[in-house]
């Protein structure tokens, strides 16, 4: 599985983003995707991963403001934050594997990461 993220981009606090992840490969839609964080100097977090059909996780300072989806017509992974914060400032990954967890080490895809700068 190939993966590739986009949607990073600059707003300000309180603003909105939308990242996704198009994955390559038939067999996306049976494998559990993540997204993940790495802000600098600090080590890569987990943010929100959703399962194969559909069942989702989220990281306790992002819940109630971001959404993963998941398209699997379209081999897309989605991630809506809202109600951003200076805090969430970070280089975003998208992730695959066969199953979902919170430790990133599990993860065996990786997309090449989007940084989101959110300003005060």
């Amino acid at each position: 599985v190939q993966l590739q993220a986009s949607g990073g981009g600059l707003v300000q606090a309180g603003g909105s983003l939308r990242l996704s992840c198009a994955a390559s490969g038939r067999t996306f839609s049976s494998y559990a995707m993540g997204w993940f964080r790495q802000a600098p100097g600090k080590e890569r977090e987990f943010v929100a991963s959703i399962s194969w059909n559909g069942g989702t996780y989220y990281e306790g300072s992002v819940k109630g403001r971001f959404t993963i989806s998941r398209d699997n017509v379209k081999n897309t992974v989605y991630l809506q934050m809202n109600s951003l914060k200076p805090e969430d400032t970070a280089v975003y990954y998208c992730a695959g594997d066969r199953w979902a967890g919170t430790d990133s080490r599990t993860w065996d895809y990786w997309g090449q990461g989007t940084l989101v700068t959110v300003s005060s």
